[in-house]
């Protein structure tokens, strides 16, 4: 089962924490620097890009940790696999409750014809603030599997 399951759960997060990272790192920083309408029709394209990817890789993330948690031997790696699982719940959390509401709300605007108040309800400085966390989160999580790998070794 180990055999299996462990390096699933190191592909699917490493895959979910380096999509994150890159948004951080390249995506984040352009879409802060575009006028809005140039914003609204950019960041359309990257969310659709990202799912259902994003949310299978996490979902599987904490699904392995579930059963590594379970079923790992010893108190330290099944731990550390508790504390990935937990810390993949609050990435998907804050993508569920901060970051998606954001993003649909997003793909309902028209960039050329931006409603009059969208400056003062421009989501970038919140969306951005949720997405720093989750990505935080999913590459603790990763931290977190691979020392309970290399414990397990």
């Amino acid at each position: 089962m180990l055999a299996v399951v462990v390096p699933l759960v190191l592909l699917a997060n490493g895959l979910a924490a380096g999509v994150l990272v890159g948004t951080q790192l390249g995506g984040w920083p352009l879409l802060l620097a575009l006028p809005p309408d140039r914003y609204v029709h950019a960041h359309a394209f990257f969310t659709h890009r990202y799912d259902p990817f994003m949310p299978i890789c996490l979902v599987i993330t904490i699904g392995g940790d579930v059963v590594l948690a379970v079923g790992a031997p010893g108190v330290v790696p099944r731990l550390l696999f508790c504390l990935g699982a937990l810390l993949v719940l609050v990435t998907i959390t804050v993508s569920i409750t901060r970051n998606v509401p954001v993003n649909r709300w997003l793909r309902t605007l028209d960039p050329n014809d931006l409603p009059a108040d969208f400056a003062a309800r421009d989501p970038r400085r919140y969306w951005g603030s949720w997405n720093r966390l989750r990505s935080v989160c999913a590459l603790v999580a990763l931290l977190a599997n691979c020392l309970a790998l290399a414990v397990l070794v």
